[in-house]
Parts: structure tokens; sequence; C-alpha cells
């Protein structure tokens, strides 16, 4: 397994790649393969992880750059014998532990093992998340139902905080929870540890608003959360604005110095995954990391090998 020393070079290159392509200078495939080569943090046997950029997705649209699509030429340049499958990713958004297989049986264990993890009330992936605004609480669970509904031409993930039994048993609605951890806090934002049971698109996104602390860089969710008197409030699904870039008021924007016009991008990092024989970690990518230097925020800790 790579060091950590290592493991923060290749992020920091990998992360140089997802900020350009921000800046709407989009990488091409030789590229991102180079950047995903050099990401990689475990590889033994039939196993494969890597650190993914945020922005990048893991099954993208008819003609779009995915991680999916680079598994071939990323297989062959490895030279992995096997065709590679993904056990588990994060979201397009997010940054973050890439975990491959080149074996079906092991990719169908490895999927069978994280199910049986959350069926104990065990919490086998981390995230870490830098938030606009402090939870009340230092620590503690959300727990809520979420559903898909539909907003004009989109469908929106919303909460439903009483589900009835039989929107559940439907599969309309899911029951979701997350455990989170207070790490640090200053100048109105927070480091906070993320442990999702369930898993839902959107669920911890969904989650930080609800606790009135958006994630940054949070383009979908962070507008239902409104300010009166310097206090916030959530406001009603139906009166939320239509998605856009999340608005931060110039105190933060002069801290992390941005222009106005700057697209952060979103602040949400999948950095350990716990597997049956051991665990898998990766450092966040630089924009993260310079964000916590901005900030004067700690950097989350890494768990030992």
């Amino acid at each position: 397994m790579a060091g950590c020393g290592g493991a923060a070079r290749v992020a920091a290159r990998v992360g140089r790649g997802a900020r350009t392509a921000g800046k709407g200078r989009p990488l091409g495939p030789e590229a991102v393969l180079g950047l995903l080569e050099a990401s990689v943090v475990h590889r033994e046997g039939a196993l494969l992880a890597l650190s993914k950029p945020a922005d990048l997705p893991v099954l993208g649209r008819p003609g779009e750059l995915s991680l999916t699509a680079l598994l071939p030429a990323l297989r062959r340049r490895l030279g992995l014998p096997a065709e590679l499958h993904v056990v588990k990713a994060p979201a397009r958004e997010c940054s973050g532990l890439v975990l491959l297989s080149a074996c079906p049986r092991v990719t169908e264990q490895l999927q069978r093992s994280f199910t049986a993890a959350r069926r104990r009330a065990q919490f086998p992936a981390t995230y870490s998340a830098v938030t606009v605004g402090i939870p009340a609480e230092a620590e503690g669970e959300i727990s809520v139902g979420l559903c898909w509904q539909q907003k004009g031409d989109a469908a929106a993930v919303v909460a439903v905080p009483s589900p009835g039994r039989r929107s559940v048993a439907r599969g309309e609605v899911k029951c979701t929870l997350t455990r989170y951890r207070l790490l640090g806090a200053a100048g109105g934002c927070a480091l906070l540890q993320l442990q999702p049971r369930t898993a839902f698109p959107e669920q911890l996104q969904v989650h930080l608003t609800l606790l009135l602390c958006p994630a940054l860089g949070d383009h979908r969710h962070a507008s239902r959360v409104g300010t009166v008197l310097g206090e916030p409030f959530l406001l009603p699904p139906q009166e939320t604005p239509t998605p856009c870039t999340q608005v931060l008021d110039a105190e933060l924007m002069s801290r992390l110095q941005l222009s106005p016009h700057h697209r952060l991008p979103l602040h949400l990092h999948l950095q350990q995954l716990v597997l049956p024989h051991t665990v898998l970690s990766a450092p966040p990518p630089p924009h993260f990391l310079r964000t916590l230097r901005l900030l004067g925020l700690p950097s989350p800790p890494l768990p030992p090998h």
C-alpha cells in the first residue's frame, strides 16, 4: 500500500487536473488516465484502489468522459490480466476512494460485506466535509426518509421526516442515517467527519443541509438554507430556488481568495473504506486542503495502516 506521503503527492496531481477541468479547460482521456494511474493507493491481488478527483463521473452520459469508460485503458496501462469492475465509488461531485476488482467473485464478496456491515450497524465508509455553518451539536446522527421528487423538468432528492410504512415498503421512500462528528470550526465553517450507514443519491449533501450546514461547493442543496438576522433556517422544498452556484458571503469569499464568478468544487471526500481484512485511505485533494489552510481548519486525520 502506498504511504501517506506518496498518496499526498498523487492527490495533488489529481486535484490539479480536477481544478483545471472546473475552470473550463477539461482534460482529455489520456491526461485523465495518467492522473488515475498515478492515484493508485492500494494494489493487491484482484483488488485495486485509487483516489478519484471531484467531478469525474463513474457512469457518464453517452459521449461523456467517465471512470467506467476509462477502465479498459487503465487495465492495460497497469498490466492487469482481467477486466476491472467498480465495487464502490463516490458520486460524480465527490472526490475520494474508488475500489475496483478484477475478479467478479471478489466484487460480489466485497459488496456483500458492505451490506452486512451496514446491517450490523457498522459504518464502513468515512467521508470528510467542509461545511458553511457549524452544527449545534459536536456529534450526532441524522435520520430521515429520502425520496425523489419531481420539480419542474428535473427530479430532486428531498427529505421525508416521517415516512409512512407503506411508502417505505413500496420503495418510494428510503430511511437513511448518517453519523457525524465535528473535527474543527473556524470563521463560521466546519470540518466534519461523516459516516453513512445507508446509501442514497445525494444523501450526505441533504443531511448536511438539514443540519443547516451545507457542504462548501454544494450547488444543488445549499440554497435551501437561508438566514434571518444571521440565524440559519431551512426553506421548504417548494420555496427553494432552482439549483445554482452556491452563494457565499463576502467575508468568506475573501478568506477563500475567490473571485465573484468562481465555482467551487464540492468539498466532500471519501477518505476511508473498511474492508474485511484491511483499511484503505486517501488524503483529500489539494483544493480541499487549500480550503482548510485558508480557513484555519485542521487536516482530517488519516487512520493507521
